[in-house]
């Protein structure tokens, strides 16, 4: 934008200017004219030193935008070094260079992809997406006997596929989604087999048989309290269970026709009836779920809107239990852990474990260090590795079981936050975000 204002400066200066020239004068531009006309005498300005001084800033201008365009130049093309974590040098590029190198939207993935891929460290780098950077990225999920099949969705009816493990992505639009003039966020998907499922907001199921080469709309009713968060095909023909945001689950057993609710109170009748037990914040619950997770035995834990108390469910259960946060903070996430027991993020970046699953509430804080920025999730990848992300492209690194971090310095030049670890397998995981990411 300064180049052509420059410009336009310029070519203006030309086109006023008579042709004139000051003896000594260096620039081929002559001497801008101005004529004053004051009390009946004509008095003859020559502007020469004006002239000068718009032609240095212009020039300098100019010179200041040829340097930053080549600076963008340089940055994007920077390739990676060794060492990216906490004490090497990571990668040498600045936020306008990423900036310009994700311009058309991109997630990290793990390494080992196509060689134009741009590396974060040595486990993960930048794959780019055929989307707008301003899509959310939500979920993604793989076929269970075909890892290299897999579908990433996100906000404004996002949908890709891959069949390559992630290395290339293709935008698919679902004509299931199209016939109500509504801009879907699609919030969850789930395989079992070639059976598959995505639920959204404004509250729609989508169901496919055929491993996602055709989906097809199956009616939600219009009374089902709350919007869809959350789905997962469970083993077997036509199984499946939905989770919303105010709580209500429910499971199917035939792709969805029919549903069955699992959970026989709603959440505002069970806090109703356990306030004046001492759950703080409970007063102050709006309805809504800001974060549903479900482990793979089928138990959940959410955390309120306003972050001042969670809630657990298990099979079995007729109702949601609520508990008190373990930190002053308010809570940012939770989720579980795969050896069991629970781990919870608050607002301010601390991060604490629970390694009893039968004491929900009995929580030790870990020595983390975020910075002040709050984490969003914590991925457990299955060689033992955790990853937890956040915030202005924050990622950490444990190797010993949460006991020490080592953050992945390179990762604070992603221009966005990191919402979501997922690993498909050993070798192949994800974190997706905002931006495109």
């Amino acid at each position: 934008g300064r180049g052509a204002q420059t410009t336009t400066q310029v070519v203006s200066l030309k086109r006023v200017s008579h042709h004139s020239h000051t003896r000594g004068q260096v620039s081929s531009l002559p001497p801008t004219c101005y004529q004053n006309v004051s009390g009946g005498r004509t008095a003859r300005l020559v502007g020469a030193r004006r002239a000068q001084t718009l032609r240095a800033q212009a020039s300098r201008s100019e010179r200041n935008e040829r340097k930053e365009n080549n600076d963008v130049v340089v940055q994007v093309e920077a390739e990676a070094v060794d060492g990216g974590e906490e004490g090497g040098e990571g990668m040498k590029v600045e936020r306008r260079g990423v900036l310009a190198a994700v311009a058309g939207a991109s997630f990290l993935a793990k390494t080992n992809g196509p060689a134009e891929a741009k590396v974060v460290s040595k486990e993960w780098e930048v794959v780019n997406l055929p989307i707008e950077p301003e899509v959310v990225l939500l979920d993604i999920s793989f076929l269970p006997d075909d890892p290299k099949h897999g579908f990433l969705l996100g906000t404004r009816e996002t949908l890709l596929e891959t069949t390559d493990g992630g290395k290339t992505w293709v935008k698919r639009t679902l004509e299931a989604a199209q016939d109500e003039g509504f801009n879907y966020r699609f919030n969850s998907i789930s395989f079992s087999g070639n059976e598959g499922y995505i639920v959204g907001k404004p509250p729609i199921l989508l169901h496919t048989s055929n491993a996602g080469q055709s989906w097809e709309r199956v009616p939600l009713n219009a009374k089902l309290p709350g919007t869809p968060v959350l789905v997962t095909a469970l083993p077997g023909e036509g199984q499946a269970e939905m989770t919303t945001d105010v709580g209500a689950i429910y499971v199917t057993s035939n792709a969805g026709l029919l549903w069955k609710a699992a959970v026989q109170e709603t959440v505002d009748a069970t806090l109703n009836r356990t306030v004046s037990s001492g759950i703080s914040g409970a007063s102050f619950y709006t309805g809504q779920f800001s974060s549903v997770k479900r482990s793979d035995e089928g138990k959940y834990v959410a955390v309120s809107s306003r972050g001042n108390f969670y809630m657990t469910w298990e099979p079995g259960q007729t109702y949601w239990q609520p508990h008190n946060r373990a930190s002053a903070r308010r809570l940012q996430d939770m989720g579980w852990r795969p050896q069991g027991g629970l781990w919870l993020a608050t607002r301010g970046g601390d991060l604490y474990f629970n390694n009893d699953d039968k004491d929900l509430e009995n929580f030790k804080q870990v020595n983390f260090g975020a910075r002040g920025y709050g984490i969003l999730d914590v991925g457990f990848q299955p060689d033992g590795t955790l990853w937890a992300a956040g915030g202005s492209g924050t990622l950490y690194k444990s190797e010993d079981g949460g006991k020490k971090w080592k953050r992945t310095k390179s990762a604070d030049k992603i221009p966005g936050n990191l919402y979501a670890v997922n690993f498909v397998s050993e070798k192949q995981g994800y974190i997706l975000g905002n931006a495109g990411i």
